[in-house]
């Protein structure tokens, strides 16, 4: 008997030994890490092994393309690895050349997709796309939500179950998380968490900025790769993940989109004071491109300003769609392969930011913008876009006023090399946001893999100056008028009208604006909405405000066609009329849409309209229509 408890004994000790250390410290006291530097001490990316694993390679247009996973650390006893694609060029590994490495991060509800490793490789870097949610989107090895599914429960057995992303003993999952309570906005603990208390350390921010961290340390240690010369990039969760993980002094240059700047706001003062977007920002020294577009309801342009100041770094940009939210077209993503070409290939010279200043107080009472932008390349288009839609601290109950807001765009006339905006308002009472964009042509177009993995090309660029505010109390203190006068005609569809309407491009020739949120076409009392329209065939056309559509039989021929639409003539889903003009956000004119029921009720997509066909129809005088 006593040697049996000698033996329980010895195979006790062994195993206790064999135990790997936690990659994080325990918690001093029980206090959870209060600040920046605290959340982050005794970790060091490089520290533990990677453990990599090749779980699929293939060859593809000349880059060599892998499904890896390496080791993040072990959290409560265990390991947990991070499931990425990573990509280079083959020529690489004929010539022992070292390339610069980027890492890109995806959003949520995105995968790890290795159409970015690949084009990246074709412009000369080696690349690696993390699958932090375990998604995976490769030709030949698909991790989707249904195979993470199939991984957590162990169905090694099912043809489709695929090794992804273990996080061990803790939640990094997103879209869906493995635990249905995890929420990456909360540092409280849970049964899945790290800390028994509330800490930064329990959120899959945190983890996830980790994990990517690690990634660097992968990227470093390839043969391909020049470890003195990484970048990181992401979009959306991958904007903020792109922050929290540019304070690590390897990364020499990044380009955050759609996040990083506005998650500042969280009811926590704990989470705030650790994961809040400002608290990384200041840590940041590294060149940084920040992509925000006007409209985005995840990185709203209204914390842009407090962003650029807050970065230790002298060397950004920045790039803002107009009426956009959150996606982009070419001349707007192409910054990020921009940036990196400047700063880890030193190929490319990206313009000074264009310097933009606000004059309140001018002789006839409305503001000017003036703008002076770098003439160090070709400039195709100077434009001016203000609203008066925004409102202080946006947060992120503002989502529907934030993505909805109307910008104006103003053509600024030349005078000694400077160009000037006149900008007349609707209102003193409302608050002026106004910025200026550069457009530049580029000497060979650039092909990459959009926010979500679209093979896009580009052929010019675009830079933004930094957004000018100006409060009601400063309009009136500068007696700023209400010069802006009201209008019927919304649009007469002339000259450079497109530039207050937006696609994303995707869709034959659809056309949105936010138009009619400004008071300047507020519609009149028993308005009917009118406008004209070409078509070369037969179509329909249908006319969207916001879940309500019109669909109009379209007789084609080169006679213009005359439409006027009543509240009535617009339904939604459930065949309910459009309650009034003066509450729509957004309208739409394309040639085909689906209706959805209301949230919270049951239905199938309806769809309205056709494919069209022929050319783009041609429109004219977008007007309110009344009775006089």
């Amino acid at each position: 008997m006593k040697s049996l408890l000698s033996l329980s004994f010895i195979l006790v000790a062994a195993t206790l030994t064999a135990a790997e250390p936690e990659t994080l410290p325990p918690l001093q006291d029980g206090k959870a890490p209060s600040n920046f530097s605290e959340m982050w001490a005794g970790f060091d990316p490089r520290v533990e092994p990677l453990e990599v694993e090749v779980l699929h390679e293939w060859e593809e247009d000349g880059v060599v393309l892998r499904v890896v996973r390496i080791r993040i650390g072990v959290f409560k006893g265990k390991v947990a690895k991070l499931a990425a694609i990573y990509g280079f060029p083959q020529s690489a590994s004929d010539t022992k050349e070292r390339l610069p490495g980027l890492l890109q991060v995806h959003g949520g509800g995105q995968y790890a997709d290795h159409k970015a490793c690949l084009t990246n490789a074709q412009r000369g870097y080696a690349t690696v796309s993390i699958a932090w949610a375990g998604r995976i989107s490769s030709p030949e090895y698909r991790v989707t939500p249904a195979e993470v599914q199939l991984f957590w429960e162990g169905k090694t057995d099912d043809p489709n179950y695929r090794l992804t992303t273990d996080w061990g003993a803790v939640d990094g999952y997103h879209a869906p998380g493995r635990n249905a309570g995890n929420q990456f906005p909360s540092a409280m603990p849970a049964a899945w968490t790290l800390d028994a208390v509330e800490s930064p350390r329990n959120s899959g921010w945190f983890l996830c900025a980790l994990s990517a961290r690690r990634a660097l340390t992968f990227l470093e240690q390839q043969p391909e790769v020049d470890p003195r010369r990484l970048g990181v990039y992401g979009h959306s969760m991958g904007g903020k993940l792109t922050v929290l993980t540019s304070v690590d002094e390897r990364v020499k240059a990044a380009a955050p989109s759609c996040g990083g700047i506005s998650d500042r706001y969280n009811s926590s003062p704990l989470f705030n004071a650790t994961l809040g977007d400002d608290v990384s920002l200041r840590e940041i020294s590294c060149p940084i491109f920040f992509l925000s577009p006007s409209n985005d309801f995840h990185g709203r342009i209204g914390d842009l300003p407090d962003a650029v100041h807050e970065i230790q770094s002298k060397d950004w940009r920045v790039t803002c769609s107009p009426h956009h939210n959150h996606q982009d077209t070419p001349e707007y993503e192409v910054a990020t392969q921009l940036w990196f070409d400047q700063h880890l290939k030193g190929t490319f010279s990206v313009p000074q930011a264009p310097r933009a200043k606000l004059q309140l107080e001018t002789n006839d009472g409305v503001p000017q913008l003036v703008v002076k932008p770098d003439t160090s390349r070709e400039i195709l288009s100077i434009d001016v876009f203000y609203t008066q839609h925004g409102k202080p601290n946006e947060q992120p109950e503002d989502r529907e006023d934030t993505m909805h807001r109307f910008w104006h765009c103003v053509s600024p006339k030349k005078i000694n090399g400077e160009w000037t905006a006149a900008l007349p308002l609707t209102s003193t009472d409302k608050p002026l946001w106004v910025y200026a964009n550069v457009l530049y042509k580029l000497d060979e177009p650039i092909t990459g893999a959009g926010y979500y993995y679209g093979i896009y090309t580009a052929d010019s660029f675009n830079l933004s100056s930094v957004m000018n505010v100006a409060s009601p109390d400063e309009l009136q203190a500068a007696n700023v008028s209400a010069a802006q006068m009201p209008s019927r005609l919304i649009e007469n569809f002339e000259g450079e009208w497109q530039k207050e309407w937006f696609s994303y491009g995707r869709s034959e020739w659809s056309l949105m604006t936010h138009k009619l949120r400004d008071a300047t076409w507020a519609a009149p009392e028993g308005a009917r909405l009118a406008f004209d329209v070409k078509s070369e065939s037969p179509n329909k056309l249908v006319v969207l405000l916001d879940d309500y559509a019109a669909v109009i039989e379209l007789s084609g021929g080169s006679d213009w066609q005359h439409v006027e639409l009543t509240l009535n003539d617009i339904r939604n889903y459930a065949e309910e009329s459009l309650p009034n003009w003066n509450s729509v956000r957004l309208l739409k004119l394309t040639a085909a849409e689906h209706l959805r029921p209301a949230r919270g009720q049951q239905g199938e997509l309806r769809v309205v309209g056709a494919h069209w066909k022929g050319e783009p129809p041609v429109f004219q005088n977008l007007r309110w229509q009344t009775a006089e």
